[in-house]
């Protein structure tokens, strides 16, 4: 496994991450037994970045992931949490909380969780409009200086709140959805992000699971797949999506590689700073996606996807409109 730098001054940790938030919620029931072994078959391949949050199942993937690593090196794994969404007994949503007593507060759960004495990237999931950046931003600093976090992230910040942030404490990386077909960061985002020396941890590479190549116009999700409520998956903007990935599906069969294989590829020739997050649940899902590594895309390749799948092309916002408001990325955009 190749690795790639978090940020001009930041870690190595290997080329792909594995995304460990379908193993405990929004995608519907995953498997136990085979999550864990997906994770080991993840760390065994290589892949030493995990990323969870300490609302996926509201605990439960941070104690997946502590019990896929009992008896593993502590060090030779990369973890990264997410924090700040706030959820009702019945798991709904019910707000955001990054002051700085809340910071602490969730690293400490999240230590106890884990299993360990330190985060090694930790990062609100959602900018907190109550509150100013250079605040929470401060408080995770505070833990760099204690041992408790190795180094500050971000999720989904607009350029203007990068600056902000990265004035305060260095920031190593920020995690923000980025695919062929969720290109809006490449506008201002991902160079304000190069100035500054911040890394990408991009998830959505497969824009969940459009760009899997297995999604279908008769496929509907499960009531606890929150995909059934995201604006791209259902009427004539899945007609749309789907018609872009069939563009793909043809340039990949003439690459012999598969329509996810040459998503992911995609995002990895984007640039030595992007680190795509594989959101697999199962190993032959993995498995696969380790395999878009061997497919090296020319200038032409590129030019080539893009032609059939431009920017602005996709139909449908990503997250509902309740959703895309709570998003200090998209302002502006």
């Amino acid at each position: 496994m190749l690795t790639r730098d978090l940020g001009s001054n930041g870690p190595a940790v290997s080329t792909l991450g594995l995304g460990c938030m379908g193993m405990s919620d929004f995608y519907g029931p995953a498997d136990r037994a085979e999550s864990i072994a997906t994770i080991h078959a993840a760390l065994d391949a290589g892949i030493t970045m995990l990323d969870t949050g300490d609302f996926y199942g509201m605990g439960h993937n941070e104690l997946l992931v502590s019990e896929a690593l009992h008896g593993r090196r502590r060090e030779d794994v990369f973890i990264a949490v997410k924090f700040g969404p706030q959820r009702a007994p019945d798991g709904g949503f019910i707000g955001l909380d990054c002051r700085p007593v809340a910071v602490k507060t969730a690293l400490a759960y999240s230590l106890r969780r884990l299993g360990t004495d330190y985060v090694d990237l930790y990062m609100p999931a959602r900018i907190d409009p109550a509150v100013p950046i250079e605040d929470t931003v401060g408080a995770i600093g505070d833990m760099v200086a204690a041992g408790h976090v190795r180094h500050v992230g971000l999720s989904e910040a607009g350029a203007e709140s990068l600056r902000r942030a990265h004035a305060t404490h260095p920031v190593a990386a920020l995690q923000i959805e980025y695919s062929l077909l969720t290109r809006s960061i490449e506008r201002e985002i991902l160079p304000t992000a190069r100035a500054l020396g911040i890394a990408v941890t991009a998830y959505g590479v497969l824009s969940r699971g459009l760009l899997s190549g297995d999604w279908s116009p008769d496929r509907s999700a499960s009531a606890k797949d929150f995909r059934g409520h995201l604006p791209r998956f259902s009427g004539a903007n899945l007609d749309r999506n789907l018609a872009l990935v069939e563009a793909i599906r043809r340039l990949a069969e003439d690459r012999h590689s598969t329509v996810a294989q040459l998503a992911i590829a995609w995002v990895l020739s984007r640039g030595d700073d992007i680190v795509p997050l594989i959101g697999a649940r199962r190993r032959d899902q993995l498995a696969a996606a380790i395999a878009a590594l061997d497919l090296r895309l020319t200038d032409e390749d590129v030019a080539q996807i893009e032609a059939v799948v431009p920017a602005g092309a996709t139909a449908g916002d990503r997250y509902a409109a309740d959703q895309m408001a709570l998003l200090d990325s998209e302002k502006g955009q």
